[in-house]
């Protein structure tokens, strides 16, 4: 079946300009069934749901389907023997490398909107739970090349489990000695071979934080994989996650120019009454049809939702040496937080001698409504920690909330191809249409656009056999996050910005299962911070140069490797700085980031493993004015991975324990704000695959 792309194209676009605007359904209700409907007696819930899966498990068997290495297994989950690179990967429980969803290059790409499901555009709230997917890659450098579409902070792929043929099921119980307790079940079960499969899941836990608060929490969920003919994959899911009473930890805000005393460690200064409770969901399908034997259509729709039943910020601000400090409580009313989010792409491809053409279209949408804000405050006074806090909640009177609606399409064209021997190359452009509405009772009513085009191009060219050199050049429009909870200004978006970034570098295969990157990165976008005036607002352009560095791979065929580093050179440039008003260092970037990792199995169990981490971070810059900045800090974390076989069945059990040293500090929470390093934490976690 042959495509005429170009018409496909224009379609899309004109498409896109002619929806209607979309009329809002009662979003509050809807949001509300899933949250209190199916909220009534979560423990129930959960209990309901694990006999579902063990009566499926039990019936798969009946039907002789042989129970082997499948999607929902999770004994041999190993981070350090899976990771292509040390830029940044998640591997159920297992995380590592350089970079993570909420920080990549000095930036969140979460915050600037660049999450993918399955490739396929995601606007986030809640992303994607462990009951659905299998794994998340930091898409950044030489692992943005082939990426469609990339961004210039760097993507966050999440890839979703995909339940086959084979029966599994996996459960897990976990511990640490601060006293939590979690357990999940997850699931494959065939129900139709090679037609339909489901994939399911649920997680309890009562959990025990370094700053001595608490929660409960619960969540589901389930994807169903359906082939209905060849070449044709479509996957719903739908995932819920609840918390309840998780007490607000402090913050500590300093209005002078230094970091504070160190804060004691496993104490809480509630009061117990300053919690959030609240109902997060994502639901959606991805679907890839083969509309030919070079033609792909592939489609993703998602709903992704925070639902905060009560909300709480606790500040301690300007601790002293002598433990005092003013305490301020933020009770929130109920806020909601929801975005419908996807995108159409279809793609072809053709082939000519050595040489792979393929041509993408693509238009992706979302519409993001947010209520929030109204907080009423509770002014505890001068105190210390060893003080109770045994008032009673008080009756507040919450102010109007402020209201917030994005709408923005984008429509874009890419082609790549791929040369064998030589190499491949990308080039793309889209046209955006972005458009916020902010209502606020201290401003009213305001509106932005934007109708920016957007530029991206890509190579990596192959030296030799063991060398390929790439490079990049991409343009963005990103959100740039919002006004933290201890601002004037809190809650407040931003709004969207234009960015861009350059990017080089070579790839060495030292071995076949050896590789090192070493890559350089000139990343440039408007700064917002704190202010004098304790706002958030744009205080010029931060340019962020640095060079990063990666190792991973097997060393010995018992000795795994990921190793990284990233160098940063940020810099803060425009009329603020100019004016003394902010230093030239931005807030939250540290100048060197370490990472090594070490996975080592002994000659008489390979199944037996014994891991060890470090990290380091260079001295943090924690204030606008550049005066006050955080020390570094170095942690060391191991592990031991213990092989259990249990009638047959393949087990593991993991102990673990982080900040080995005890090491003690400070986190940046933002400009001016700090929490506490968790101190050393032990954790026990038994895994087994049925």
């Amino acid at each position: 079946m042959s495509v005429p792309l170009g018409l496909v194209a224009h379609i899309l676009w004109r498409g896109a300009r002619r929806l209607p605007e979309t009329s809002f359904y009662n979003s509050e209700r809807s949001v509300s069934f899933v949250g209190h409907t199916l909220g009534v007696n979560h423990l129930k819930f959960c209990a309901f749901l694990v006999l579902l899966l063990l009566l499926g498990m039990t019936a798969a068997q009946a039907q002789s389907v042989a129970i082997v290495t499948a999607t929902a297994e999770r004994a041999n989950e190993n981070a350090v023997r899976q990771a292509d690179d040390a830029f940044g990967i998640s591997i159920g429980r297992e995380e590592l490398g350089l970079y993570g969803s909420s920080d990549i290059r000095g930036f969140s790409p979460i915050a600037a909107g660049n999450a993918r499901i399955d490739g396929l555009y995601f606007d986030q709230f809640l992303r994607p739970i462990t009951r659905i997917r299998q794994s998340t890659n930091i898409r950044v450098g030489l692992a943005s090349q082939g990426f469609i579409f990339p961004a210039p902070t760097g993507v966050v792929d999440y890839t979703l489990r995909k339940p086959g043929n084979e029966a599994a099921a996996s459960a897990i119980v976990s511990a640490n000695h601060w006293g939590s307790v979690e357990a999940e079940v997850d699931a494959a079960i065939p129900i139709v071979k090679d037609k339909l499969a489901l994939q399911a899941g649920v997680y309890v836990a009562h959990q025990e934080f370094y700053n001595a608060t608490n929660a409960y929490s619960d969540n589901q969920g389930v994807a169903v994989r359906w082939t209905p003919a060849l070449g044709i994959e479509i996957m719903p899911f739908w995932t819920r996650s609840f918390v309840r009473n998780d007490d607000a930890g402090q913050i500590y805000v300093q209005t002078s120019p230094s970091i504070p005393p160190p804060p004691p460690r496993r104490q809480f200064a509630g009061p117990d009454w300053a919690a959030y409770t609240g109902t997060a969901g994502l639901w959606g399908a991805t679907a890839f049809i083969a509309l030919g034997p070079s033609t792909t259509l592939s489609i993703g729709g998602f709903h992704s939702f925070f639902d905060d039943e009560r909300s709480a910020t606790n500040l301690a601000i300007d601790l002293q040496p002598d433990g005092t400090f003013d305490q301020l409580v933020f009770l929130d009313p109920p806020s909601l937080f929801e975005s419908d989010s996807g995108e159409v792409r279809l793609s072809e491809s053709f082939t000519e001698g050595t040489r792979q053409h393929q041509l993408h279209v693509s238009l992706r949408g979302r519409d993001r409504f947010q209520r929030y804000d109204g907080a009423a405050i509770v002014d505890l006074g001068r105190r210390t920690f060893a003080d109770i806090v045994s008032i009673a909640e008080p009756n507040l009177e919450f102010r109007e909330q402020s209201l917030d609606r994005i709408k923005q399409w984008t429509a874009g064209i890419a082609y790549e191809l791929l040369w064998t021997d030589l190499g491949e190359f990308g080039l793309g452009i889209q046209r955006t249409e972005y458009r916020k509405d902010v209502d606020r009772p201290d401003t009213g009513n305001a509106s932005t656009k934007t109708k920016p085009w957007l530029f991206y191009a890509t190579a990596a060219v192959r030296i030799s056999d063991p060398l390929v050199l790439y490079a990049s050049y991409t343009e963005g429009l990103e959100e740039s996050g919002e006004a933290p909870d201890f601002a004037a200004n809190r809650g407040l978006p931003a709004p969207a910005i234009r960015t861009r970034q350059i990017d080089g570098g070579i790839r060495w295969a030292i071995t076949p299962s050896l590789k090192l990157i070493l890559g350089g990165f000139d990343l440039e976008k408007p700064y917002f911070n704190i202010n004098a005036d304790n706002r958030f607002a744009e205080l010029g352009t931060v340019r962020n140069q640095g060079v990063e560095l990666s190792l991973s791979g097997a060393i010995t065929p018992r000795l795994d490797v990921v190793a990284g580093g990233v160098f940063l050179k940020p810099r803060v440039v425009g009329e603020a700085v100019d004016q003394g008003l902010v230093g030239d260092r931005p807030v939250g970037f540290s100048a060197r980031n370490l990472t090594l990792n070490f996975d080592w199995r002994p000659t008489a169990d390979p199944n037996f493993t014994t891991d060890i981490r470090l990290t380091h971070r260079s001295e943090v810059t924690a204030t606008t004015d550049n005066i006050a900045e955080i020390p570094a800090l170095t942690l060391v974390d191991i592990g031991v991975r213990i092989p259990v076989s249990i009638a047959g069945a393949d087990a593991s059990l993991r102990l673990s324990v982080s900040n080995l040293l005890d090491e003690q500090g400070l986190n940046l929470r933002g400009a001016g704000a700090y929490d506490i390093v968790p101190g050393r934490q032990g954790e026990a976690r038994f895994s087994v695959d049925f």
